[in-house]
């Protein structure tokens, strides 16, 4: 940190309806992976804090699940419960968009991200998708209509466009103050929650549309033996069938999910990862409020 300015520190929420981007958009503003991402809407169930340090400003973004008009179980209601929450007490709040799409839920976040007293700038992202020009200067024309945002930025979180832009305009609005976090901490997460997620990750991937949002993940065993890390998941389907499909002929479905999820782990961690997975039938546990305690689904 220089000693001639002074530092600055503040929180920034992301939100935005399911699948417009909001984690690969905070992975790719800290430059690593802690939020897991998908095609799949509704990856993201928690809260996730992401904290970038650059020399005297350290910004907290807060990464939220996808605000959603639909609330058929317990889950849905605390994914909802979460967001909307995290527009409170911020000093930025960043809503991130789809191109020139905009839906009743969007409507829903931008209803929930007014009520925050921090200002709101609208983020449209996968600009790059987009077939001409003239169709973000009418859409973002058609958005400050809408509200008066502090600011609007198309970008492509995926193609890392126009992203410095928008870095460059958070860390302005940053209040003075000291850092909150040491300056080498990239999340407030634990390992093994990011074990937990980088697992969820590779199954949403891989078996997406066949079990979309029917699984949950608890790591029972992470420690180092030697030069090793040793860790030990089971993985929460809510029938049968979905544990068969799961685990694949012989084992394969499961052996793959296991391989990429190491590769990802070995890398977030730096060490050697040996993963064992097993399935469990825990019969709705997606809609059972202690479960999703007992699953580390807690407001925070």
């Amino acid at each position: 940190m220089t000693e001639d300015k002074p530092s600055k520190c503040g929180y920034v929420a992301i939100v935005g309806r399911p699948n417009v981007g909001k984690s690969t958009l905070l992975n790719y503003l800290l430059g690593q992976k802690i939020s897991i991402t998908s095609r799949k809407p509704q990856t993201t169930r928690n809260q996730v804090l992401g904290i970038k340090t650059d020399g005297n400003t350290q910004i907290i973004f807060v990464d939220t699940p996808g605000i959603h008009s639909s609330e058929p179980r317990a889950i849905n209601r605390f994914m909802n419960r979460t967001a909307a929450a995290a527009v409170n007490d911020v000093d930025l709040v960043l809503q991130v968009c789809d191109r020139n799409r905009w839906t009743e839920e969007d409507d829903l976040v931008l209803s929930a991200a007014s009520k925050s007293a921090a200002p709101v700038a609208l983020v449209i992202n996968k600009v790059d998708l987009l077939d001409h020009p003239d169709q973000l200067l009418n859409f973002a024309e058609t958005m400050t209509q809408k509200h008066n945002f502090t600011g609007v930025f198309p970008i492509s979180a995926l193609r890392n466009k126009q992203l410095d832009t928008l870095d460059d305009f958070i860390a302005d609005k940053m209040p003075e103050g000291p850092h909150f976090f040491p300056d080498d901490q990239v999340t407030d997460r634990s390992e093994r929650f990011l074990a937990a997620e980088l697992i969820r990750e590779k199954i949403v991937r891989q078996l997406g549309d066949e079990l979309p949002y029917t699984t949950a993940v608890e790591i029972e065993d992470f420690s180092l033996q030697g030069k090793t890390l040793h860790i030990a998941a089971l993985i929460y389907v809510e029938r049968d069938g979905q544990k068969r499909i799961l685990i694949g002929e012989g084992g394969s479905r499961l052996r793959s999910i296991g391989t990429d999820a190491r590769k990802d782990m070995e890398r977030a961690f730096d060490s050697k990862v040996m993963l064992k997975l097993w399935v469990k039938v825990k019969s709705g546990w997606s809609d059972d409020l202690r479960a999703l305690r007992s699953l580390g689904y807690e407001d925070r």
